[in-house]
């Protein structure tokens, strides 16, 4: 495979738990050997679990623009959908790379958060937004400080370090909208519900459908990656696909 990564048969299969805390449970075994250090399960599940977040946030983030009835709330929103947009752009640069297979619908448990909040208005969509999506963050917050702290792999450790920054502004404007009931939220996000595997792993890419790409906003402040300072990384990501369909 031009020297890039040495893999060993069937080692990327698609993972089989993705929800809220499961990451950081993860084996460290190594399942590729790239250019980029090694790839442990963990380091795989954590780049699906970023990918499978903004399936989720990104839309609502644009349902919050939309049904938002307070400041705090709008601009929230705001940066759900910028934020996500330029994680979805590295998760789709760096999993060709790795030769990591992306999901482009979230989990049942996540699909079920969208549900909810379409369902919701007024102030009780504003609340149920500031709740739900604090409580989600600060799970993986936790995930992102685990990964970044034990993985060997250069493209894993940057996309945590991404993560990291994008995640600690999502929880600051959701606090910032005085709605959190941190009593409640914090107990959901270290008690989560014991829930099948099939509720948090997110389905696999139907084949032959082109890939979901979340098109960052005219107005975009975050940034994507820039892997030129990686061995093959390029300015453009080491050749990863640039996929036409958008969500919006």
């Amino acid at each position: 495979m031009g020297g890039a990564m040495a893999l060993t048969l069937g080692a990327l299969a698609y993972p089989g738990m993705l929800g809220l805390g499961q990451v950081s449970t993860a084996q460290d075994r190594i399942i590729a050997n790239t250019q980029w250090g090694p790839l442990t399960e963990q380091d795989r599940d954590f780049v699906v679990k970023v990918r499978a977040a903004g399936l989720w946030e990104y839309p609502v983030g644009q349902i919050g623009l939309q049904k938002g009835s307070s400041k705090g709330v709008i601009t929230a929103s705001q940066h759900l959908v910028d934020g996500h947009a330029a994680l979805d752009t590295s998760c789709r640069k760096i999993a060709p790379m790795l030769n990591i297979t992306l999901p482009d619908l979230p989990s049942p448990q996540q699909q079920g958060f969208v549900s909810q909040l379409k369902a919701d208005s007024g102030k009780k969509f504003d609340t149920d937004f500031a709740n739900i999506l604090r409580m989600t963050h600060g799970a993986i917050f936790n995930t992102i400080a685990k990964i970044r702290s034990t993985t060997k792999n250069s493209l894993v450790r940057a996309l945590a370090d991404q993560a990291n920054d994008t995640v600690l502004d999502h929880m600051t404007v959701m606090e910032k909208t005085g709605l959190v009931d941190f009593d409640q939220t914090l107990f959901q996000q270290t008690t989560p519900p014991k829930l099948p595997n099939s509720d948090l792993t997110p389905p696999p890419p139907a084949a032959g459908q082109p890939e979901v790409v979340l098109t960052p906003p005219p107005t975009a402040t975050s940034t994507p990656l820039d892997l030129s300072g990686l061995p093959g990384g390029g300015g453009s990501g080491g050749g990863a696909p640039t996929p036409n369909p958008t969500v919006g």
